[in-house]
């Protein structure tokens, strides 16, 4: 009988400290384990074989979430979705975020899938990544040398492939409060009512700007090698024009920021109308509201 899983050898260290020894010692020939929604899944299909699995979910110090006016949002992890969910400080203002990882498997999944996993596992798919692109979110990183920032957008690197080094963790993201009377919101297509992953996904936050009406920040995911944003189309909006005229402009530059396949879940040329409609849709909603 074939085993279920690949054999490896399994560590659950108690500290942060014990954690960057075992990455150190390990890391090159080794998987993080934390919710493990993404990770289990490879490993019963082989297309990972890990010579260690080190899992991080004993690690107190990456189970803290916290929220301050001035610093934002600060998520551990190995916090979980459904729990970040459940977060007083989720309320304040970032309504983007919280539709984007309700929309992440189900109920069951997001008890055990963090949002530190779901940046990390770089899926082009991953529905947190615009949220946390146009919300400026910033990753923190720790290894035995030391501790480092990298801002989210640059912290993709291709197709399920991130920045981190062999021998680093994410401790937490931080994602700073939106901007004074900012909406956002998130717009997923699917293929089903219920859970699948993304054939589009369309992140939008719009701010009251007094010299040009509309301040615009875009991001996408599921349309590129890595989820991005869309920061040269933002700078349409700038202009005191009509919302429908600065989409018109702002779309041609979209379009060249994106550059979607096709797969099974929808072909490119599919994709890329979900791209304008989700666009224009999320952008003339936000509008009116901000």
């Amino acid at each position: 009988m074939t085993d279920l899983l690949p054999k490896f050898d399994y560590f659950a260290p108690q500290t942060l400290p014990e954690t960057l020894e075992l990455l150190d010692k390990h890391g090159q020939e080794s998987k993080l384990l934390a919710g493990g929604t993404d990770l289990i899944v490879s490993l019963r299909a082989r297309e990972r074989r890990p010579k260690s699995i080190i899992d991080i979910k004993a690690v107190r110090d990456l189970h803290q979430i916290s929220y301050d006016e001035k610093r934002g949002l600060n998520v551990g992890a190995a916090v979980t979705i459904n729990k970040l969910l459940h977060h007083d400080g989720l309320l304040k203002g970032y309504s983007i975020l919280s539709e984007a990882i309700s929309t992440i498997g189900d109920f069951e999944i997001r008890n055990r899938a963090t949002l530190a996993g779901n940046i990390c596992n770089a899926s082009p798919a991953a529905d947190s990544a615009p949220a946390l692109l146009v919300l400026n979110a910033n990753v923190n990183v720790a290894s035995r040398r030391g501790k480092r920032t990298v801002l989210v957008r640059d912290f993709f690197a291709g197709v399920k492939r991130t920045t981190l080094a062999s021998n680093e963790i994410v401790t937490s993201i931080d994602i700073p409060p939106p901007p004074k009377e900012s909406k956002g919101a998130y717009l997923k297509a699917r293929r089903t009512v219920g859970e699948d992953l993304c054939i589009v996904g369309v992140g939008g936050l719009v701010t009251p700007n007094p010299k040009s009406g509309k301040s615009v920040r875009l991001a996408y995911s599921s349309v590129a090698p890595t989820p991005v944003r869309a920061l040269e189309a933002e700078r349409i909006f700038e202009k005191a024009k009509p919302v429908d005229e600065l989409l018109d402009e702002a779309m041609p530059i979209v379009w060249k920021t994106v550059s979607p396949i096709s797969d099974i879940r929808g072909g490119k040329e599919y994709r890329a109308n979900l791209v304008e409609v989700l666009t224009r849709r999320l952008v003339r909603q936000l509008w009116e509201a901000a």
